[in-house]
């Protein structure tokens, strides 16, 4: 019943979007911007704030994701993190949403709240930042606005890795083997045949990135509708989209493999009277996604690429093959049901399923989403209570189900018995393991799921301006949400109560007090209210004399405080009391066997926030005027209070190991330390025909961890305090054993497998004579929150009709590991062609890669500065050309406006790493998107 109920509410709330025409006045909001529950003017924000007009960039930058390379035109975001935070609130018209779920041409204007004073608002759950997207309104026009956008491109891949090829494999396999002291696997025979390639159904060579399974590209389409209106009583907006992707995979169920989504928007502003209006927002989000069904471990296709060796098994074999005298072969092969092209399933006792016959025969599976979105607001003037007095109050309910319907079939694989008459290879039996073909036709419902969540707030504002100088704000807030999702016992709830009191003088003087006092369930009794203060002065020094008639039109400096509390990072509930369990047995006069109550974890009273203690200085100057902007913050945040399990600091007689038992509770200690700066220029002119815009931001961070236990490391070079806290940790690697006296001569290396002549040797950090955890160092910053330095440009040239965007990105000073499937091999895996670089003793002065061993390799397959590399990079990250076509050549027909745009995205990277970087491995492969566009106004 209450699914019908929202159902409807969304329903009802669509129908209310009907066209209606005259005007309404929104000048004012080209000068505002959204921050938390209000609108300020450009000029009194006081730094910690990024903001993007994202209508006006869509009209020149199709995209097809909402935070698609946002670090190109945004400072403190590196696309990962806001200041080196990553978990930010994300909010969609004021409720926490997620902004996979609204497309680009939906959105009116994001805004980056990253300084702490400027999420204060927003209590606990924004303690690391939070992104505001606000959706499109109405905009009056003179009569009724349609906008048409139809898209259609097409994804290439940049780079697959290189495998090798089955004679090759073999015969490198043959060697590992030798260098374990084992005989061969395959012999000269099977790997000439191999080889030649004249039979590759007896003797498998199978490449996975061929075009017998890989399209060259698959396509994107997408179709958008906008209409909007209104009068001074009402005005409405409605976007109505349907997109659909296809995959690069071509054979089988896989070749149908999609994704679509249809979605419909609509919100609808009312003027109740002259002092009451109210709005109704409403979406409804309908996605599916068909693949092919796999039974190998839930891996796919391309995860089954990185690490199926070519030679394991043919795909399909032709029937053709069969001799005519082997007729219990025939039978099998006349009875089931998968012949493709005149081909079987082949198999072994090995592989009796493999990708290959799953993506032919075991079915296909579609997921299911549907979202429905509701909320509605209501702002009243109360000026008749009290001058510049305000209230306003929104509700949200949201509600989201998801599951997924499947053909589940059963497949026979073959396995061949090969013969050869007269120098023709034949097959004389087929095997097929005793499976059997099986379609029930049945379809599976499964994998249901479904969440809700419920939002509201509601304020008093107050603004007024006292003599032409004085101008006094204020605005006191309730606000929280609650979250159930299905298999999850306890919602996510917050709530939380805000107070802001700023003045101004002049719009020369700044100083501003917010304080939140959140509450979270997750704390004990009497620690479950915060208090949360901030604290921000300015000063903008173009209102002084001595700056008068400067180039300067706004020239502000200002400073803030902060000391946030927040349960980000308190993952679970109940983490402040102790835990008991049945376990273990005790004795009593001569009786035994008696059931024991044994404690797990001790509880602690005094369990509490996390607290972001944050200073910050912000510049922000306006020049020329208005055509050039520059913005920029320092800032120093401590997260104190990091949960941690409390080993270390208490007492030893907390903890007994038999019979085991634990009073030992979690422990607010940790603290992590973020510093850095941000800086974005802005740059905008017109020169008669030609129009120029740049901007051009950079985001630069450290961190830190403040404070750390470090009692259980025994070496200082160990110490987790004072490290980045993206540091990787790892072996110094001093190259190759050179033969068998040299790792008898070295420490002994106990990180696994027997270690050989060829193996990678590592630096005994602490001289005990073992390597082992203990000798692991410093190797480098991962940038697991961003990269430590992001960069990004963004450049318009206008002429006439003509718009040329250009988009670049780069991320500095990250590290990462060569550690997939592609460069540790696991026994059984696929040879990668990393390993022709192998070390043998007529390649130990040039070898790049380890010997290779058919036995544990986890001696080498372990984190050591042989296997790290920079991340760093700069793309060109986009370029589009927009033609209008001139207004004039409609006359008075229909249509109001045409453009037409070609674009691409992901088009090239300068990296020193740049085949690394661009290569996935175990992943659909990374590609460049080319697209033809079209927009058409009526």
């Amino acid at each position: 019943m209450k699914h019908k109920i929202l159902y409807m509410s969304a329903l009802l709330a669509m129908a209310a979007v009907t066209p209606v025409q005259a005007q309404i006045d929104t000048e004012s909001d080209t000068t505002l911007v959204n921050v938390a529950f209000r609108k300020v003017a450009k000029e009194d924000i006081m730094g910690g704030v990024s903001t993007l007009n994202y209508r006006e960039l869509v009209n020149k930058n199709y995209s097809t994701y909402t935070f698609d390379n946002m670090q190109g035109y945004v400072a403190g975001y590196n696309g990962n993190s806001l200041w080196g935070m990553t978990g930010a609130l994300v909010l969609v018209d004021g409720v926490p949403r997620d902004a996979n779920n609204i497309k680009p041409d939906e959105i009116e204007e994001i805004t980056f709240l990253k300084g702490a004073q400027a999420v204060v608002l927003y209590g606990s759950r924004a303690a690391q930042g939070a992104i505001l997207i606000t959706t499109k309104r109405g905009q009056v026009n003179d009569g009724l606005d349609v906008n048409v956008r139809i898209n259609t491109g097409w994804a290439v891949a940049k780079a697959y890795p290189e495998y090798l090829g089955s004679a090759e494999y073999m015969t490198l396999y043959n060697e590992a083997r030798a260098n374990d002291g084992l005989a061969a696997l395959y012999t000269p025979e099977q790997i000439y045949n191999t080889a030649s390639g004249l039979n590759p159904y007896r003797y498998p060579n199978v490449n996975f990135y061929s075009s017998d399974y890989i399209k060259k590209s698959y396509n994107r389409s997408d179709a958008t509708a906008e209409i909007q209106g209104g009068n001074e009583r009402a005005r409405f907006y409605a976007n109505v989209s349907y997109y659909r992707v296809g995959d690069f995979l071509n054979f089988g169920e896989a070749k149908d493999n999609y994704t679509d989504r249809f979605n419909v928007r609509g919100n609808v502003d009312m003027r109740i009277n002259n002092f009451l209006t109210a709005y109704v927002n409403a979406n409804a989000t309908f996605y599916n996604a068909k693949s092919a069904n796999t039974n190998q471990d839930g891996d796919g296709f391309w995860a089954m690429a990185a690490t199926m060796r070519p030679n394991r098994v043919s795909p399909l074999i032709p029937v053709s093959y069969l001799d005519e005298n082997a007729l219990a072969a025939k039978t099998l092969i006349d009875n089931t049901y998968n012949i493709y092209n005149g081909m079987f399933l082949a198999g072994t006792q090995t592989d009796q399923t493999n990708i290959f016959g799953d993506y032919y025969a075991a079915g296909n599976n579609t997921w299911t989403s549907r979202q429905f979105q509701f909320d509605a607001g209501v702002n009243a003037n109360l000026d008749a209570l009290l001058k510049g007095l305000s209230f306003h109050a929104m509700v949200a309910v949201d509600y989201a189900t998801s599951y997924s319907k499947s053909f589940n079939n059963t497949y026979a694989t073959f396995e061949p018995t090969w013969s050869n008459y007269n120098g023709k290879d034949v097959i004389v039996a087929l095997n097929n393991h005793g499976t059997v073909d099986k379609k029930s036709g049945v379809q599976n419902i499964g994998g249901s799921t479904d969440n809700q969540t419920i939002a509201f707030n509601a304020h008093f504002d107050y603004n007024r301006t006292f003599n032409d100088v004085h101008n006094v704000s204020a605005i006191l807030v309730a606000n929280g949400y609650q979250r159930s999702t299905s298999g999850i016992y306890h919602k996510e709830s917050n709530a939380n109560l805000g107070l802001q009191l700023s003045y101004n003088y002049a719009k020369r003087y700044y100083l501003d007090f917010a304080v939140a006092a959140p509450w979270s369930a997750r704390l004990p009794e009497g620690h479950r209210a915060g208090f949360s203060p901030s604290l921000t002065l300015g000063w903008n020094l173009a209102k002084e004399q001595f700056l008068e008639g400067s180039i300067f039109d706004d020239l502000t400096l200002s400073l803030s405080a902060s000391n946030l509390k927040t349960d980000l990072g308190i993952d679970d509930y109940y983490m402040y009391l102790g835990t008991y369990q049945s376990g273990g047995w005790w004795d009593w006069n001569g009786q035994t066997g008696h059931s024991a109550v044994q404690s797990r974890r001790g509880g602690n009273d005094d369990f509490g926030y996390l607290k972001r203690k944050e200073f910050s200085a912000h510049l922000h100057a306006a020049l020329l005027q208005r055509a050039l902007t520059l913005d920029a913050s320092f800032f120093t945040s401590k997260m104190d209070g990091g949960i941690i399990m409390a080993t270390n600091q208490m007492p030893s007689y907390f903890r007994v190991y038999y019979p085991e038992s634990s009073f030992v509770p979690y422990l607010n200690y940790n603290a992590d330390t973020r510093t850095g700066f941000d800086l974005a220029v802005n740059y905008k002119k017109q020169f008669g025909d030609f129009g120029f815009q740049a901007g051009a931001n950079m985001t630069y961070y450290t961190t830190k961890a403040s404070k750390r236990d470090d009692t259980n490391f025994a070496d200082a070079y160990q110490y987790r305090q004072g490290k980045p806290l993206d540091t990787i940790w790892g072996y110094e690697c001093l190259g190759f054993f050179k033969d068998e006296a040299d790792v008898e001569n070295s420490p002994k290396q106990t990180l696994g497998g027997t270690v050989r002549p060829g193996d990678l040797k590592y630096k005994d950090q602490n001289g005990d004579g073992v390597i082992d955890t203990k000798d692991q160092v410093d190797l480098g910053k991962g940038g697991w929150y961003g990269a430590p330095m992001t960069l990004g440009v963004n450049l318009t040239f206008k002429y006439k009709n003509f718009t040329l965007f250009v988009l670049g990105v780069g991320g500095f000073g990250g590290h990462a590991m060569k550690s997939n499937s592609y460069w540790w091999i696991d026994q059984e895996d696929k040879y990668s062609a990393a390993v022709r670089g192998r070390w043998t003793p007529e390649t130990a002065e040039t070898a790049t890669y380890p010997r290779l061993t058919t036995q544990s390799g986890a001696n080498n397959n372990t984190n050591s500065d042989f296997w790290i590399y920079s991340t760093s990079r700069f793309d060109l990250a986009k370029v589009q050309l927009t033609y209008d076509f001139p207004k004039s050549i409609f006359g008075n027909s229909f249509v109001k406006g045409l453009s037409v745009y070609a674009s691409g995205n992901s088009l090239l990277t300068l990296a020193k790493e740049r085949e690394l970087l661009e290569m996935n491995v175990g992943s659909a492969p990374q590609s460049r998107f080319y697209n033809l566009g079209v927009k058409v106004n009526f």
